[in-house]
């Protein structure tokens, strides 16, 4: 793992360096503070927390996940610098995490740019301070599952709009599971809605937000992570060989 510092600033300053991103990420802010405002009537429900922006992030991720997706390893493609990469003592393993923890961390600091409303609701009222944090963390954790995905599609498909394409369709596919679990409710034994529900993490998603953290929850975003990277590297060390 001693290249992974290397892979992880070169990923990092690739973001920095691409206009995309910084827009991707003012799109994704401007939608999330306007639309809890004045979607979910957050001044009127004197809330103590942020639940009103928070719960729009599994949808508002479908837009900012497929585009930091895209730049993930589709430049390497195009210029050649994956075939030079190669020949570096460096495994597929350290490219993964480089890469997957750059784009994370290009969530997180997306994330730490909400905290204008924190200091918000600690003047507006009382605050619970706890549960904000487990929002901003639960936030961070969903992003990461969707991120993981993202890294799959990247070592399946080359082209950015592809790319772009497949990681939307995914995500859609599995953040619209609870209304097609509904949809079954009637039609399909209860011991298959059940499990399936427990797969959904926007369910799961939902009650972490609702500051109900718990380590069940948040070992299942984990294990997205862990299982979908792992995919990555098991795809990518195919390609290699």
């Amino acid at each position: 793992m001693r290249l992974l510092p290397i892979i992880f600033t070169r990923q990092l300053a690739s973001y920095a360096s691409s206009p995309t991103t910084y827009l991707s990420v003012a799109v994704f802010l401007v939608l999330s503070a306007t639309l809890g405002l004045h979607t979910n009537h957050w001044m009127e429900r004197n809330s103590s927390d942020l639940q009103a922006f928070f719960e729009l992030h599994p949808w508002l991720y479908l837009l900012l996940v497929p585009i930091l997706s895209t730049q993930l390893w589709s430049d390497e493609y195009n210029t050649g610098f994956d075939d030079t990469l190669k020949s570096l003592p460096v495994t597929s393993m350290e490219r993964v995490i480089g890469k997957f923890m750059a784009a994370w961390t290009v969530c997180g600091i997306a994330l730490l740019f909400n905290f204008p409303l924190v200091i918000a609701v600690n003047y507006l009222g009382t605050a619970d301070n706890t549960v904000i944090a487990s929002q901003f963390l639960a936030s961070w954790l969903l992003a990461g599952s969707y991120l993981s995905v993202g890294c799959l599609i990247c070592v399946i498909a080359n082209q950015r709009i592809m790319i772009f394409l497949f990681t939307l369709g995914l995500l859609l596919t599995a953040s619209g599971l609870s209304s097609m679990l509904d949809a079954l409710e009637y039609q399909t034994p209860i011991w298959i809605v059940e499990s399936l529900m427990s797969l959904d993490p926007i369910a799961r998603f939902s009650t972490m937000d609702n500051g109900k953290l718990t380590l069940h929850d948040s070992l299942y975003f984990i294990s997205l992570i862990i299982a979908f990277l792992s995919a990555t590297t098991i795809t990518l060390n195919y390609k290699d060989s």
